[in-house]
């Protein structure tokens, strides 16, 4: 029999989703109704106020996670169980007062939490290690790698005499605290003794704590890939999620040349073991990488290729994706008829799928086309087909409808307006999400890269509208803060 999903399940799944808000108030009903059950402070209502907290952390609303970390940790544990608990919300309080940039706060919460650890379970316990690998890694972001590798060795040491699958991290962190140590000693060791799956989230977790702004970050993430070919070969699922992880981190680099071979890698394995639809995302990847090098005859031929591969897998959304971004190549190369032709194929594979997302990003790159070819009667039907299948924050719903507004208006170009249309966006995010006869104005702006706010109520709020209004302007900047900073089309 499957288990249902919890709360804490449906409201990921719905951040998954995009769906920040909804997330938030399933949560938000499930802290009322521990409150309500079982009163403020105990132990119900503090797992409620952390699976809140989750939540907002996920959703990039770190202050309110740091309050809900904070209040589960006030806790007063009532017996073994609760005092774990009480453990793992003050280890969670002292990591999201880090991703805050609240540094000594958070190195004094979790040299708090850790000391709390070694009392209760002892230095030879694994629960010990857990509250020692995060001080390690905030003492690698200080600046003090001799005591973060002091940290760190002692908590692989833990985790490893304890057969405790968690080494994965800890080998992942200590690698990064080698490696800015700058001794030479290799950065991997001891991964022929251990599980497959282990190594697999080693390299997962290595990956995730790259900084893609340190050029340093490409001698780690190669000698990870060294480690990985070698133990697990170069076929294997995360020996290609490496090479990807170098390709990413090639393109944030300005190495483009590295970007291709690392795709290039890719795509042969794919090849090799016949897994085409992988190898159709390959393709695309690798035509990018070839465009943004430089070289727009290569990528040509890659997505003429990655058609061709679409065209054996057979899925209209794939081949739609294909034919939306080879039209827009060559469009980009000056070759507006055949640009035309495969952007006009693109809507017409999506419409055979089933996915609505991909018939909305297919119509909005061909109403852009045809809105810039001065094509606006044309351009205006397309978009207003495709926008409504875009969410209000999707990036090429943006897009679309800053055209859109340009087209209304006689226009061949609206990408100038993209500001005043991501403010309309949040205005709207907002407004449908509030009782109507609460608000009276709501102005929206940006101003230096970020959104400017001015409410005027109708009437005194109540406490809980009051809470509610100040969750959705939250949750509204963090639905849109991305929008300012994506790429655009040309135009």
């Amino acid at each position: 029999m499957t288990t249902p999903p919890t709360p804490v399940d449906v409201a990921f799944a719905l951040l998954r989703e995009g769906r920040l808000v909804d997330a938030e108030n399933l949560m938000a009903r499930e802290l009322q109704t521990a409150t309500a059950e079982h009163g403020p402070g105990s132990p119900q209502w503090a797992s409620a106020q952390c699976d809140l907290g989750n939540v907002l952390l996920n959703a990039d609303q770190l202050d309110r996670a740091i309050e809900c970390f904070r209040h589960a940790a006030s806790m007063t544990p009532r017996d073994y169980e609760t005092h774990k608990d009480q453990l793992t919300y003050r280890m969670n309080l002292g990591m999201a007062l880090r991703m805050a940039g609240r540094l000594d706060e958070a190195e004094a919460s979790l040299r708090e939490g850790a000391g709390e650890r070694l009392e209760f379970y002892g230095r030879e316990h694994a629960g010990y290690a857990f509250g020692l690998e995060p001080l390690a890694d905030l003492l690698l972001e200080r600046g003090d790698v001799a005591q973060a590798r002091q940290v760190v060795e002692e908590a692989v040491a833990n985790f490893w005499r304890n057969g405790h699958g968690r080494v994965a991290t800890a080998l992942a962190l200590r690698a990064a605290v080698v490696h800015a140590g700058g001794t030479g000693e290799p950065l991997f060791v001891g991964l022929d003794q251990l599980p497959d799956a282990v190594v697999e989230e080693l390299a997962g977790s290595v990956v995730a704590r790259l900084d893609h702004g340190d050029p340093a970050s490409k001698d780690l993430l190669g000698a990870l890939i060294e480690a990985v070919q070698g133990r697990l070969g170069p076929d294997h699922q995360t020996t290609l999620n490496t090479l990807s992880a170098l390709a990413n981190l090639g393109s944030d680099l300005g190495d483009q040349s590295g970007r291709v071979e690392a795709i290039e890698r890719v795509l042969d394995s794919y090849d090799r073991q016949g897994r085409h639809e992988e190898a159709v995302m390959a393709s695309l990847g690798l035509a990018m990488a070839q465009s943004e090098a430089g070289d727009g005859d290569a990528a040509l031929r890659t997505y003429a290729a990655a058609h061709q591969r679409a065209g054996r897998v057979g899925r209209p959304e794939l081949q739609s994706q294909v034919l939306r971004n080879w039209g827009l190549a060559l469009n980009e190369s000056g070759q507006s008829g055949p640009a035309e032709q495969r952007l006009n194929e693109a809507v017409a594979h999506a419409r055979r799928g089933a996915d609505h997302e991909t018939v909305g990003r297919a119509s909005v790159a061909l109403g852009l086309f045809l809105q810039h070819e001065g094509r606006l009667s044309e351009a205006e039907k397309v978009l207003e087909e495709g926008l409504p299948l875009l969410g209000p924050a999707h990036p090429d719903g943006l897009v679309g409808r800053s055209h859109l507004g340009a087209v209304r208006e006689g226009r061949t170009c609206g990408c100038g307006d993209m500001q005043e249309t991501i403010a309309a966006a949040f205005h709207d995010f907002v407004i449908t999400r509030l009782p109507e006869d609460l608000l009276e104005r709501l102005d929206v702006t940006i101003e230096d890269d970020d959104f400017k706010i001015d409410v005027r109520l109708r009437r005194e709020p109540t406490e809980a509208e009051l809470e509610r209004l100040n969750g959705v302007f939250q949750s509204a900047h963090a639905e849109f803060r991305r929008s300012l900073q994506e790429p655009r089309y040309a135009g």
